[in-house]
């Protein structure tokens, strides 16, 4: 249950898809799902076996979750060792380190013993590199590896810590911070740190999705995808612009744009239709528990599992009781959280309000986001179910498995008409794309995986616990 927080970039990875090229007005910027997850057509043909002969290098690297960056002849990532959290970048055609700087933390943010704080993907726009860690904030470099600026931020009220991935997009880079308390968007001079704008997430509660820039009638919104709530924002002022309910009371996934279509995939323990959490009304648990009559629960009067598993973040101020306010508030999260897949598109011709096209309810994932290519969706849930969508009604195509059961916390990407997907355990999947896919061949690293798979001019970057490793097709 505590998985959800592991970004996964996941995102984490990341709870996320690739970070590649995105070809803007600005120039070439590089930041999780810049891509949405899918290769250049024109890339050529991606690797299949993943053997030793179409491995071109491996490449030892201490831990962490974040997805490899690669912009121009460089690919940067986060580590943690174990004692330092640092920005690394290697030479691309080799692997080899050209350099590493360490964050200047002054201690490490609290998270669970399957993440880690080195979890968000850093940014690169071909000259400065972005990185950010819960445990800091941002610090940008120049791609030789010299520090520009830094802006310390936090810390954030959250156990599991911190997880969305600087976004770059023109001259500005949008962070979003979403915990228990003092949730906000923010935009941010990439040249300089400046703050250009912070727009405060009143009543959001954690959640790990990374922003995305959606062009809706010919103007840019920031998507947000957040506790209950997607939330639209106007890019130069962080004025939102509409709300709609309906998703998760966690969000570790970040949406995926088909179009003139979000698909928001979002799934959080008890939010099935039969499978639903609850708590008690705070007048009944106090006359159940309240057992010296203070009007506040103690953790030790709680009897309560679920609300025992969460006490830390329904204790919004933090001084080991709950009271009526904080009780009330996470019981409306749990009656109001719903798991789904929605297709959402504009309900008017200025994007000011939005509809559900269709939705669908099964096989929904917690971390990975969901992947649409060639008009199909993909979704990839634990346990290696892997089920594809039609993009257009959402009708079921095909449920099945994949190489490998377990987790997954790295979100599926494709190309060159296949699909790749890759357990915790380290078993990757390709698949053939289209709406019957069917497995072409697996490759099991034997080495845990968190982040991301990376599909770029013909190579594809698996990183995994242990090294960061290149493969081509044909060498």
């Amino acid at each position: 249950m505590l998985r959800w927080f592991v970004a996964v970039g996941l995102c984490i990875a990341s709870a996320g898809a690739v970070c590649r090229a995105e070809t803007t007005a600005a120039g070439e910027f590089t930041y999780f799902r810049a891509d949405r997850g899918l290769a250049d057509d024109d890339a050529g043909p991606l690797p299949e076996t993943f053997d030793d002969k179409e491995l071109v290098w491996r490449q030892p690297i201490a831990p962490g979750h974040s997805t490899p960056c690669v912009s121009g002849d460089r690919i940067f990532l986060t580590t943690f060792d174990g004692k330092e959290l640092a920005t690394l970048a290697l030479d691309r055609a080799t692997g080899k380190p050209l350099w590493r700087q360490v964050a200047p933390a002054k201690e490490i943010e609290k998270y669970h013993t399957t993440g880690s704080p080195a979890a968000a993907t850093p940014a690169c726009d071909g000259h400065r590199v972005y990185s950010f860690f819960g445990s800091y904030g941002l610090l940008c470099y120049d791609t030789d590896g010299k520090l520009i600026w830094s802006k310390p931020l936090g810390p954030f009220q959250d156990e599991f810590g911190s997880a969305s991935s600087p976004v770059l997009v023109d001259d500005k880079l949008l962070l979003a911070e979403d915990h228990d308390r003092g949730s906000y968007l923010m935009a941010l001079e990439a040249a300089t740190g400046k703050t250009i704008w912070q727009t405060p997430r009143d009543g959001a509660t954690r959640s790990y999705s990374t922003p995305i820039v959606w062009n809706v009638a010919g103007r840019r919104q920031v998507i947000l995808a957040g506790a209950l709530e997607l939330t639209g924002y106007d890019l130069d002022s962080g004025r939102q612009l509409w709300q709609m309910s309906g998703l998760a009371r966690i969000v570790n996934t970040t949406p995926a744009v088909d179009g003139d279509t979000l698909l928001v995939a979002t799934w959080s323990p008890g939010g099935d239709t039969d499978s639903r959490i609850a708590m008690e009304p705070w007048d009944l648990a106090i006359k159940q528990w309240d057992a010296n009559g203070d009007s506040r629960l103690a953790r030790e009067e709680v009897t309560n599992e679920q609300v025992l598993d969460r006490f830390y973040r329904i204790d919004l101020n933090q001084d080991e009781g709950l009271d009526r306010a904080e009780w009330e508030k996470y019981a409306r999260v749990f009656e109001l959280a719903r798991n789904a897949l929605l297709a959402v598109r504009p309900a008017d011709a200025q994007g000011k309000t939005m509809q559900v096209a269709w939705s669908y309810e099964k096989g929904i994932p917690y971390v990975p986001s969901p992947l649409v290519y060639r008009r199909v969706v993909y979704l990839c849930k634990d346990g290696g179910i892997f089920t594809s969508l039609d993009a257009a009604t959402g009708k079921l195509l095909k449920q099945g498995r994949l190489a490998a059961a377990g987790t997954y916390f790295a979100s599926p990407v494709a190309g060159d008409g296949k699909i790749y997907a890759i357990s915790d355990s380290g078993v990757l999947s390709v698949l053939s794309a289209g709406g019957r896919w069917g497995l072409l061949s697996s490759h099991d690293f034997g080495e845990r995986t968190v982040a991301t798979p990376v599909l770029t001019d013909g190579a594809v970057y698996v990183r995994t616990e242990a090294a960061l490793y290149c493969y081509r097709r044909g060498r």
